[in-house]
């Protein structure tokens, strides 16, 4: 069936960056639906030529490795431009008969894809509504929506609402990037479909869990919208949680989208709720200095740059397992990784003094930048007597899959296109994950607890995290990613 991909607010940074560029990967590769027309919906003037010309340049940039100029030509003669403002009923009227129009008459499956600033997706909704374009009519329409999904839970469920009233649960595809990287859906490879590892994979073996996300850069231009939002809504709500979700399902009969949003709701329903005492010592927040000098940035802002969360997952496979989540701005670099921290063998006879501190074992999944999975464990070091140090087996996904990784959002367009919603958030999820979020986020604000901390930029967090992690006799996993 033919596809029409129609991006609202198309004049935005989204559709340039990576929009347009993982539809261009897709068409290079031979992986779009035949017959697929590429509509932009702004209230920008352009021509259709003009539009075609401007993301030419755009995408040579951001798809710099594989552009190429008569591919490009090919697939520019897909794409279209419709000017129109969401807020006006008569350019959605015009919007359907133009679709019509490039559709020659022929049904095709739609996918609207709400690429505008989150305060129009409601409006955005409800013009689809009124219009009739949101009708199948033997056709599927789906709607894909950018986070954040509200900035709490009564919001999320307001537009989650809004949503319903328009488009049935199936139709909704809610977007986290996040799960569509590919050491994300390996992680479920690793767990279900090697015998080695999920035998252990339980309370019996693990320790704990430790999932960081930091980021090297500071807040620089996003200042107006980071000081509303700080780092609980901007990361924790989303994408921790995303890989929380993933890393502690059960394995669902097949995968496919209902059994996996299935399991993943499992989790968040398992998380043990935290009271107001327990957020004062089961949470640490921070802010960079500097911060308030930021542009657009209160001069007294109380706003999280950083976060630890401590969780419990109370379920058979993980009771009595943390989760440290830890996330935060100006860190020491740029990763995202997942350690599995398992638990120290329950005698060690290597206890001489030339042995050094054995440790236990650990897996690291590293979800970007070095997308891989590294396994440290001890071996002996040769001609040493019986010295261990540590050792590690290694595999990364550009020395294995070198210029085969695609992007996160070239995956998730194509199931977009294909109608698979195994890797985006459902409803009850994405509410679920606001009531984990919103008592933290109630209780730094109404009783000021914990004490807000102050970190220099390039460090990992605050000084008190590893003193707080040491006080639980465990220690973070602090580690640059090395890009092979």
């Amino acid at each position: 069936m033919a596809s029409t991909f129609v991006i609202f607010g198309a004049s935005g940074d989204l559709t340039s960056r990576k929009l347009i560029p993982s539809l261009y990967e897709l068409f290079r590769k031979k992986k779009l639906p035949e017959k697929t027309c590429i509509v932009g919906f702004s209230r920008t003037e352009f021509s259709h030529d003009a539009w075609r010309d401007a993301l030419a340049e755009t995408t040579a940039k951001f798809a710099s490795e594989t552009f190429d100029r008569d591919i490009w030509q090919e697939f520019a003669k897909l794409i279209y431009y419709h000017p129109g403002d969401i807020s006006n009923a008569e350019d959605f009227r015009n919007l359907s008969t133009f679709l019509e129009e490039i559709e020659s008459g022929k049904q095709a499956a739609r996918v609207y894809y709400l690429s505008t600033a989150p305060r129009f997706y409601e409006q955005a909704v409800q013009a689809l509504g009124a219009s009739g374009l949101a009708r199948e009519q033997g056709a599927p329409r789906r709607l894909v929506v950018e986070k954040p999904f509200g900035t709490d839970l009564e919001t999320a469920k307001r537009l989650n609402e809004v949503l319903h009233q328009v488009f049935e649960e199936r139709q909704v595809y809610r977007i986290d990037h996040y799960l569509g990287k590919e050491t994300v859906q390996n992680l479920l490879v690793l767990r279900f479909a090697n015998a080695i590892f999920e035998p252990i994979w339980n309370r019996t073996y693990i320790d704990h869990v430790q999932i960081t996300v930091a980021e090297e850069v500071k807040v620089g231009r996003r200042g107006d919208y980071y000081d509303t939002s700080g780092i609980l809504r901007d990361m924790f709500q989303n994408h921790l949680l995303q890989l929380v979700m993933i890393t502690a399902m059960e394995a669902p009969l097949r995968f496919e989208a209902d059994a996996v949003r299935n399991e993943k709701v499992k989790v968040l329903d398992a998380i043990r709720p935290l009271s107001r005492e327990q957020i004062a010592h089961q949470t640490l927040r921070g802010q960079y200095e500097g911060y308030r000098d930021e542009p657009g940035v209160d001069a007294n802002s109380q706003t999280s740059t950083f976060a630890v969360v401590r969780l419990c997952v109370d379920n058979w496979r993980w009771q009595g397992v943390p989760f440290y989540l830890r996330s935060g701005k100006a860190m020491s670099c740029r990763t995202t990784q997942i350690v599995i921290q398992f638990r120290e063998p329950p005698h060690m006879m290597f206890r001489q003094p030339t042995c050094g501190t054995p440790g236990a074992n650990r897996l690291v999944i590293q979800v970007q930048p070095a997308e891989g999975i590294q396994l440290h464990f001890q071996t002996k070091v040769p001609d040493e007597g019986m010295q261990l140090r540590w050792t590690d087996l290694d595999f990364s996904y550009h020395r294995e899959f070198s210029g085969t990784v695609p992007q996160a959002y070239e995956r998730l367009l194509h199931d977009t296109l294909s109608g698979d919603a195994s890797l985006f958030a459902r409803a009850d999820e994405v509410e679920l994950s606001w009531g984990i979020i919103d008592p933290i986020l109630r209780t730094w604000r109404e009783i000021d607890v914990p004490k807000l901390l102050v970190y220099p930029p390039g460090e990992w967090g605050p000084s008190e995290s590893t003193t707080w992690m040491h006080q639980q006799q465990r220690e973070w996993f602090d580690a640059c990613p090395v890009l092979h």
